[in-house]
């Protein structure tokens, strides 16, 4: 069992890397020009793999990044077979990564409670 997870993991950690170079050499959508790989999670028999999106585009957001990934993920499925080393590339689906958002979100609540119990303080 650890050595099928540890397998597993290395196939994320490759799959992101290379997904990584893909979207900079291969993706001419302008939607997916900021998109960035954070993470990837592969199915246990490799069929298929949900690859998290993050996007610099701020206006935007990551949703149309997104969707243009997924239009794309033939395309990339087909780069990646040409650049892995494996019996089957998984099926790609694209979601959203919506860490950043809520560690922006978590610090923003730290800092204005920070600011409150400062002033409460100073009111004593």
């Amino acid at each position: 069992m650890p050595k099928e997870f540890s397998r597993t993991r290395r196939i994320n950690e490759q799959l992101r890397r290379e997904l990584n170079d893909l979207l900079r050499q291969r993706i001419k959508d302008p939607r997916a020009s900021k998109a960035s790989v954070t993470e990837v999670a592969v199915a246990r028999d490799l069929s298929h793999a949900k690859v998290f999106v993050s996007s610099l585009d701020l206006e935007a957001g990551p949703g149309p990044a997104v969707e243009a990934l997924n239009a794309a993920a033939g395309l990339l499925r087909h780069d990646l077979g040409r650049a892995l080393r494996l019996r089957t590339i998984p099926e790609l689906h694209f979601v959203s990564d919506e860490a950043l958002e809520r560690g922006a979100r978590l610090s923003a609540l730290i800092d204005r409670v920070r600011a409150d119990d400062e002033d409460k303080a100073r009111g004593r």
